[in-house]
Formats: C-alpha cells, sequence, structure tokens
C-alpha cells in the first residue's frame, strides 16, 4: 500500500482548512492544518510534510513570510499559495519568495489536488519548479495599472510573473481593450531589462514599407527621402523589449522578415547588404486568432510559433467576475485626479449591467465622459453613454454570473455534505467506532449516532449507545 503524500495546510479560516481537510483527503492526501505561519513553522520542526498550501493574508503576518523562511531550509518543497485579493506584484513577489504556484480563491478541490500531484510528481523527478530569491526584483516592485482579483486575472498575473523572468518571446492574446500593453509593461517592467528601452508599436497603423523602415532602419538612398542613414526601434530598444501589437494586420512579406530576425537576433536595416545584432526580447499582440489565421493561410505557423513560445490569454471583462467594482473606483480616481466622484445607485446598477464589448478601454472611456458631464462631484445614469445607461436590465444576469463562476471553480459541495464527507471519513479512520468517533470531533455519541442516522452511513459498528446526552449540532 503506497504512503499518502502527507500536506500541510496554512488558513486562518476554519471553511477553507475544512474544506482542504476533508476534499484533500477524500482524493487520497494525508492532510495536516495549521492556523498560522508561526503555527505551520512549529509543525514543521515536529514533522515532514510533502507539500505545502497557504493563504497570503493571515493575522499573524503574511504567507509570504512563512514561504521566505521556510524556503531557506526547504529548497524542493511544492508550495502553493491562496489569495483573494490578486494583483501582479503580488504574483511577482510570490514568485520571487520561491513559491511553487499561485491559485485564486474559490478554489476548485479537484483542481488543486491534480496540481498538488504535478508538482509532487516534478519534485521526484528532480525537475522541481523551485525559483531562487530575487531581493532586487521584490525591492523595484512598481504599480502595474493591472486592476482585478478575479480568478480569471489572478491566472494572468501568475503568468506575467514567470514570464519576466525569462527572456523567451511572448504572445499575447485577447479581444481589443483587454490590456495587452499593459501586461506586455508589466512583463518588461518586472523583467531585467526593465532599466532598458519598452518600445510599442502598433503594426496595423503603419504600410509594410514604413513598418519594415521603424523598425529594422535604413541606409541613405534606399528609396526616396533616404537622405541620410537612421537606425530602427529594434536597436533604439537594445537590451530592451519591444511591443508589436496586431500582429494579424501584417503581410506575409513582413512575416517573413520578422520570422528572420527571431531566428538569427539580427535586423538588416532597408537598403543595407549586411546585417546588424540586436539584442531586444519580442512581446507580441493579436486580437484576433491567430491559429484560424494559419488555417486559412493569412498567418505564417512558423512565426506563429516562434512567438508563441509562452502565450498569455487575456480574459474578457465580461468573464472577470467582481472586477467592475474595482476598476470604476481605480479610474475615477485617476481620471480625476485629487477631486472625489460618487455613482448614484443607478449608475452603478448600469456599469454593473453592461457587458462592455470594448472591455476595459470602453469602460474607461465612459467614466472620462461621465467625469466631464458629472455635476457636485455626482456620476448620474444620465452621465454615462447611452449604451451602457440604455442597455436593457438583464434580469438572469446574476445566474449568468453565477454559470461563470461555476465554469471557473466548479461545483463546490454545501456546508452539508462537507460535513457528511468528514463524518465519513473519520468512521473510516476509526473503523466505524461511534465512541472514537465522537472523541476526534468532540461530540457526544448521541449526536454522532443521529449524524449518523441522518446521512444513512453505514458499516458502523453495533455498541451499546450512551444515554441520550446533550444535542450539540
Amino acid at each position: 500500500m503506497s504512503v499518502k503524500p502527507h500536506i500541510l495546510v496554512v488558513d486562518d479560516e476554519p471553511f477553507i482548512r475544512l474544506t482542504l481537510e476533508t476534499g484533500l483527503s477524500l482524493k487520497g492526501f494525508q492532510v495536516t492544518s495549521a492556523v498560522s505561519g508561526r503555527d505551520a513553522l512549529t509543525r514543521f520542526q515536529k514533522q515532514n510534510f510533502d507539500a505545502v498550501i497557504c493563504d497570503i493574508c493571515m493575522p499573524d503576518g503574511d504567507g509570504l513570510t512563512f514561504v521566505h523562511e521556510l524556503r531557506a531550509c526547504n529548497y524542493d518543497l511544492p508550495i502553493i499559495l491562496l489569495t483573494a485579493q490578486g494583483s501582479v506584484e503580488l504574483a511577482v513577489r510570490a514568485v520571487a519568495e520561491g513559491a511553487s504556484d499561485f491559485v485564486a480563491k474559490p478554489f476548485e478541490v479537484s483542481g488543486l489536488a491534480e496540481l498538488l500531484r504535478q508538482h509532487l510528481t516534478a519534485r521526484r523527478e528532480n525537475n522541481g519548479n523551485h525559483l531562487p530569491d530575487d531581493d532586487a526584483l521584490v525591492s523595484e516592485l512598481t504599480k502595474s495599472g493591472m486592476i482585478g482579483r478575479s480568478p480569471a486575472m489572478v491566472a494572468v498575473y501568475k503568468l506575467v510573473a514567470f514570464a519576466a523572468r525569462t527572456n523567451a518571446t511572448v504572445l499575447i492574446t485577447g479581444e481589443t481593450g483587454t490590456g495587452k500593453e499593459l501586461v506586455a509593461r508589466a512583463i518588461h517592467n518586472f523583467s531585467e531589462r526593465a532599466e532598458n528601452s519598452f518600445i510599442s508599436v502598433n503594426c496595423a497603423g503603419l504600410t509594410d514599407s514604413l513598418l519594415e523602415a521603424e523598425l529594422f532602419g535604413y541606409v541613405k538612398g534606399a528609396f526616396t527621402g533616404a537622405a541620410s542613414n537612421r537606425s530602427g526601434l529594434f536597436e533604439a530598444a537594445a537590451g530592451g523589449t519591444i511591443f508589436l501589437d496586431e500582429l494579424a494586420s501584417t503581410s506575409a512579406s513582413f512575416q517573413a522578415n520578422m520570422l528572420r530576425v527571431l531566428q538569427s537576433g539580427e535586423v538588416r536595416p532597408v537598403g543595407a547588404t549586411e546585417s546588424k545584432e540586436v539584442n531586444v526580447r519580442v512581446i507580441g499582440a493579436s486580437n484576433e486568432n491567430l491559429p484560424e489565421l494559419i488555417e486559412t493561410g493569412k498567418f505564417r505557423a512558423d512565426l506563429y510559433y516562434r512567438l508563441s513560445v509562452l502565450t498569455i490569454e487575456l480574459p474578457a471583462l465580461r468573464m472577470r467576475t467582481g472586477d467592475v467594482q474595482l476598476l470604476v473606483p481605480y479610474f475615477l480616481r485617476r481620471i480625476s485626479q485629487s477631486t472625489h466622484y460618487y455613482l448614484t445607485q443607478e449608475a452603478w446598477n448600469a456599469l454593473s449591467n453592461y457587458g462592455f464589448p470594448g472591455n476595459v478601454r470602453e469602460l474607461e472611456n465612459a467614466l472620462v465622459r461621465a467625469v466631464a458631464l458629472a455635476a457636485n462631484n455626482v456620476v448620474t445614469l444620465d452621465c454615462l453613454p447611452a449604451s451602457i445607461a440604455q442597455a436593457p436590465l438583464d434580469k438572469d444576469k446574476s445566474k449568468g454570473e453565477t454559470a461563470v463562476l461555476r465554469e471557473i471553480i466548479g461545483d463546490r459541495p454545501t456546508m452539508e455534505e462537507l460535513q457528511r464527507r468528514y463524518l465519513q471519513l473519520i468512521l473510516g479512520e476509526v473503523r466505524g467506532n461511534r465512541r472514537r468517533a465522537a472523541t476526534a470531533l468532540g461530540l457526544d455519541r448521541r449526536t454522532i449516532q443521529r449524524l449518523i442516522a441522518r446521512y444513512n452511513l453505514t458499516d458502523v459498528d453495533d455498541e451499546e449507545m450512551e444515554p441520550e446526552g446533550e444535542e450539540i449540532l
């Protein structure tokens, strides 16, 4: 019989601990719980654990401090952090402190169990995900402008954090207005290239000849008006990052030239016969489905594979449950600077109900208009664009949000179901002995008997009942 992996769960919320204890035990893990980082460190001195699941925010200090202290004495232990307050800065710091992974609350226990198995397997194969401490990275954290705590955005933060620690090319995809340039800047700002240039280029705004001249430079006489040699943006971004947006709009000829740059690390100015070596990280972006364009012959497959070493897909705002409530005050503060603006309930309802096909950019533009029209610093329904103010109220929106949430976290068991599973787990451990189960749970045997009958649990012994005691549950 194989030994169950021993997992330490660290969280100050009793419900989270109970959920993980029950769920992970049913998935084949042995689970021990701690209520704080200090409690967890004490347990580590007395027991060996195979992995840790730890909340980031706890009363006696954040989980990152615990991770740092734990990592100092155990380099390959899988450590998965849980958070309900996502940000790209937090994800970068978590990775820098040595976290193996970063998961948003609410979470699906089955998904967390699978994540544990992946990390435990990697550890056994000596391919652990430990990343060394990087104090310089932590000390240089700056605001990214990426706002959101939804599980979808926390997943993005995690990818940004890992992408920032490499020099690999990155492809950012997502609908128009989801913030692709913000993500590219965050990757650059948290990378070793942060002290050098970040240059953004919208490929859709230039013809092929102008785009190549801008990016690669040109020599005197290369075309009419080329009166002297001129360096391109790749050379200007030396040591830094160049962000190429809307790559789907480029031609096959330009794509071939870009592929050559990525393969060789060299650029050839327009009209030149010799190439120049460049040290630039390339981040590409597209709001179109590039695999579909490859099938129709509108985008080169080899360039796509070169660009998509790391791919970050940005979620639409309508899929980011709860993030509108964070973005609205953020944009109002940024737009109005020192002046405080307030929204009427009607305005809040309209913003919360709207689907935002233009995503975050549409929300920001709507609030710029609202601030301009607001009287006495109060944003009313009339201050919002007609597309938002007059959008029909979706009576099933709450139902739709629930469906989106379930798609992200899965169907979660009720408290009643958790209680039944936990009792069944304890009864299994004590081989059905009601007295021992009552002792383990801090209940009397009469209560245990009632719960066994309520949940129709079988395979328990027939020991004599004690006289009826005080009902606890």
